[in-house]
């Protein structure tokens, strides 16, 4: 007879148990009868099994249903079990906790007739925590020197044995073989190594209970923490970063630009490869790699002393540490062999040629970390040891004798891989740990790969090594944090913390002034603070710490970047005042009301996305920033200026070029289109927040309508510094893989010659760009620093009142009592047409336009004027023309 008539038998597979404390597990317990009893079953290999009266195969231990359900710590600490069952375990058996997580366990749910009804497995992150966080978060791991011997610690509680297998070189076929002991206290395995063992390569052999494979195995595995690699990430390496092998000649005494706080940062995000490969003025064999930045004469160092001398601040670096999917040895990289430059502009020929060898060439983004604390071996001329770590080091190095400071993209929020998977390191040593799980116990994938859980204390402590590591070993002066919403704000605040401890004179740094923000998106299974208060854009506010701002992004170009038709308009490209004829725009009085609206978040955005900055929206009210809508959300969210990270593009989604090649209508001539581009980047650069752009940018860079080439090759993807080589629009229809369903749009575009601007509309443009940030550089007044300064000094005079004009901004900052200029009027003309903007409180000043842009090159903006007996500004179609008042 069966024990569940018309139903499977209960499958141990799912984990929808939790063992939370020694002494507790949570289960959902809602559907069982009165009088149901419960029995948990551990197996130290394996081979549990459910049926019948109960869960076989293993030792069988009792548990005691607890009517009062969880106590509040652990609602408090676990918000999403917080309604499941209480099951206690027996003191005796709980003391025992530390050697039964160490194989299978599951519990099961017996009826008052001795018949199983329920059985699930477990998950046991909270039990490992509570059972070593404590003293485990403060143990060194990974490869530690002591007076020149090394030892090696490895965090492991669930491990039934750890041992170490040395390697003289990364192509030794034979190892030594050393045991770890462990210590009970902490679940770190550690053992004192010889001197002779500096340099050598390892990997840990951990047997381990492992829930993918469902048996015990001995995985080979590299060392979570590891510093160095041999290529490929095959094997780890016992380096000590503080040896002067390691470092380039005259690193210790190079240092990093004097820090400037966010609201002062202006950002050029730089992808290593990108940054190289087309440029002629770097030698062959250093293109694409770290050393690319140590040659003063390429046109790349060249373009960036160019904006540094202008106002750019700060280099932000794609994600290089190791990363997963490319080939790190030159010898293992394949190149497209078709002569795409031969192609048409819109064949999807270039496209076709790319995909076949998109596995094997050496390009990714690199947002699949495999070791978070070793640089990333594919941008090194030899992976293999510690080149890797001296080129990094070179390169940030030249970046930081050219002026600039170097923000790395950290990705702690997922990883390439996880359990049995070959690119899988840290479910290979404590399996179902260091990975979030859903309520079955399969990994979650809200990042788009095996996603972190730094909500449990040894994943919290490896994000905040691993940042500090960076920082102080080398020099990283701040970090951006890739989908930082997926994680704890606690993690982000404890990053903060533990850089602040850093300082010039012990470590060589100033912690305290490291940059530090992030996508503080909110979605996926931790939504809504659903376990724990996430590091979203509404939560980080007050904390220093910065989140980009999508709001000013959206306003400026239009739509949104997951829009099904990407010709949507906005501010900056025509909406309402140039429409492009797409049916998504709507009919005018729609475009009018939502140009309005874009505008509006525009202002919000020139504030710093203050929550509680108040102004005359365009509909005439008078509103906080928190009280304009953004999709159902506060527009505004900040505490201060800094904490919005401003931008009108970055590598992600379509280049703003490409963009605008959508939405701006069709009849919009090349002059405009940069005209344009260089508007849309001053809505960010001149706002009181920190401003981002994507490198290549003010050279009206496209990577020709691709909107996610995180692996289309060097083709698509490389800057092109010489404008005599076009700004990569029209290389051929982008990668049908997430491109095709736009082919038809793209495909006309491009076509069509009239959209590959020439070296006339890129140098105006890149001027444009660096005239916004010398004007930025020039006055206090647009980085006042406070949300108190802001309101008090801001304003836009003519928002929300008949002589407000649709796609049309005027901004005015006061500056009486700063020894700076008396007042600045920036007048933002996204229209087609001239217009003017009176200004009543302004009749009878002097108003002239800014020496930046009357002595500079751009003949357009000198066009525009003030009437001082009306008060009246006169600005030219596409332009930003901003007044000084002394």
């Amino acid at each position: 007879m069966s024990v569940y008539p018309g139903k499977p038998k209960p499958s141990l597979a799912p984990r929808s148990g939790y063992w939370l404390t020694p002494d507790l597990i949570a289960w959902d317990t809602t559907a069982n009868p009165s009088g149901t009893t419960y029995q948990l079953a551990t197996a130290p290999d394996g081979g549990l099994a459910a049926g019948g009266t109960g869960i076989s195969g293993g030792t069988a231990i009792p548990l005691q249903y607890d009517a009062k359900g969880l106590p509040e710590a652990l609602k408090k600490k676990y918000p999403h079990l917080a309604k499941l069952g209480a099951l206690r375990v027996p003191a005796a058996w709980a003391a025992k906790a530390s050697d039964l997580v160490k194989g299978q366990s599951a519990i099961a749910a017996i009826n008052p007739g001795g018949q199983l009804v329920n059985a699930t497995g477990l998950q046991t992150a909270g039990v490992l925590d509570a059972l070593y966080a404590a003293k485990a978060k403060e143990a060194s791991l990974g490869p530690v020197f002591h007076g020149g011997q090394p030892a090696l610690s490895l965090w492991a509680p669930t491990a039934q044995s750890v041992s170490v297998e040395l390697y003289d070189t990364p192509a030794s076929t034979t190892a030594r073989i050393v045991p770890l002991a462990l210590d009970r206290d902490t679940g770190v395995w550690a053992v004192r190594g010889e001197k002779s063992w500096k340099g050598l390569y390892y990997r840990y052999q951990v047997k381990v209970w492992a829930p993918a494979a469902q048996r015990t195995v001995t995985n080979a595995v590299t060392d979570p923490y590891s510093l160095s690699l041999s290529a490929n990430s095959q094997r780890s390496q016992i380096v000590d970063l503080d040896d002067r092998t390691t470092a380039p000649q005259g690193w210790e005494k190079s240092h990093a630009p004097k820090a400037l706080p966010l609201e002062k940062q202006q950002i050029q995000e730089v992808h290593i490869r990108d940054f190289s490969t087309a440029d002629d003025g770097v030698p062959a064999d250093k293109r694409g790699t770290y050393l690319a930045f140590t040659e003063p004469g390429s046109l790349g160092m060249k373009h960036l002393r160019g904006l540094k001398a202008a106002g750019v601040t700060t280099v932000q670096l794609l994600p290089a540490f190791d990363f997963a999917g490319t080939a790190e040895l030159r010898a293992d990289q394949s190149t497209p062999a078709c002569d795409m430059a031969s192609m048409a502009p819109d064949s999807p020929e270039q496209q076709a040629c790319v995909a076949s060898t998109q596995a094997r060439d050496a390009y990714n983004w690199g947002y699949n970390p495999q070791h978070f604390t070793v640089p990333e071996g594919a941008y090194a001329t030899t992976p293999d040891g510690t080149d890797r770590i001296v080129q990094f080091r070179q390169m940030v190095k030249a970046l930081h004798e050219a002026g600039l400071s170097v923000v790395m993209d950290v990705v702690y929020n997922h990883t390439a891989a996880a359990g049995q998977d070959t690119a899988s390191v840290l479910d290979k040593i404590v399996p179902g740990y260091y990975q979030r799980l859903d309520a079955t116990g399969a990994v979650t994938r809200d990042s788009c790969c095996a996603d972190t859980a730094p909500e449990n204390a040894m994943m919290n402590k490896l994000v905040v090594d691993s940042v500090t590591t960076w920082a102080k070993q080398y020099r990283i002066d701040g970090f951006r944090f890739d989908l930082m919403g997926l994680d704890p704000k606690q993690t982000m605040l404890d990053v903060k913390s533990s850089l602040a401890r850093l300082t010039p004179g012990r470590d060589g740094i100033n912690g305290k002034a490291s940059l530090l923000y992030g996508e503080g998106w909110d979605y996926g299974i931790v939504a809504n603070d659903a376990r724990f208060e996430q590091a979203t854009q509404r939560n980080m506010a007050g904390t220093g710490i910065g989140t980009f701002n999508d709001r000013l992004r959206d306003g400026a170009r239009g739509g949104g970047i997951s829009d099904a038709d990407p010709r949507r308009q906005g501010f900056a490209s025509g909406l309402y005042t140039a429409p492009n004829g797409a049916d998504a725009n709507g009919t005018p009085e729609q475009q009018k009301a939502r140009l309005l609206h874009d505008m509006d978040l525009v202002k919000i955005g020139l504030t710093g996305n203050l929550a509680r900055y108040t102004f005359t929206t365009s509909d005439g009210t008078r509103r906080t920033g928190a009280q304009i809508d953004y999709n159902g959300q506060p527009a505004g969210y900040t505490a201060s200026p800094g904490e919005a990270v401003n931008y009108v593009e970055a590598h992600d989604n379509l280049a703003l070029y490409d963009a605008l090649a959508y939405k701006l209508a069709p009849t919009t001539s090349p002059a405009d289109r940069a005209r344009l581009q260089a508007l849309a980047l001053a809505t960010s650069t001149l706002s009181q927040s920190p401003s981002m752009a994507q490198g290549g940018t003010d050279l009206l860079r496209s990577k020709s309508l691709d909107h996610n080439s995180y692996d289309s090759g060097d083709w698509f993807n490389a800057i092109q510094w010489d404008c005599n080589n076009g700004n990569g629009f029209g290389r051929g229809l982008p990668l049908a893989e997430s491109n095709n369903a736009q082919w038809p749009l793209a495909k006309p575009l491009l076509a069509d010659p009239e959209l590959r601007p020439g070296c006339t509309e890129i140098n105006t443009a890149t001027a444009q760009f660096r005239q916004y940030l010398a004007i930025k550089k020039s006055t206090p007044l647009f980085s006042l620093g406070t949300a108190g300064a802001i309101q008090q000094r801001l304003t836009f005079p003519l928002s929300g009142t008949a002589g407000e004009k649709p796609g049309v901004i005027t901004q005015h900052l006061d500056g009486r009592g700063l020894g700076t200029y008396r007042s600045v009027t920036v007048v933002y003309n996204a229209t087609p047409n001239a217009q003017t903007q009176t200004v009543n409180s302004l009749a009878g000043t002097r108003q002239d336009l800014h020496p930046v842009q009357s002595g500079g090159s751009d003949p357009v903006v000198k066009q525009a004027a003030f009437d001082r007996a009306t008060g009246t500004f006169t600005v030219p179609a596409c332009t930003v023309a901003v007044f000084v008042q002394h």
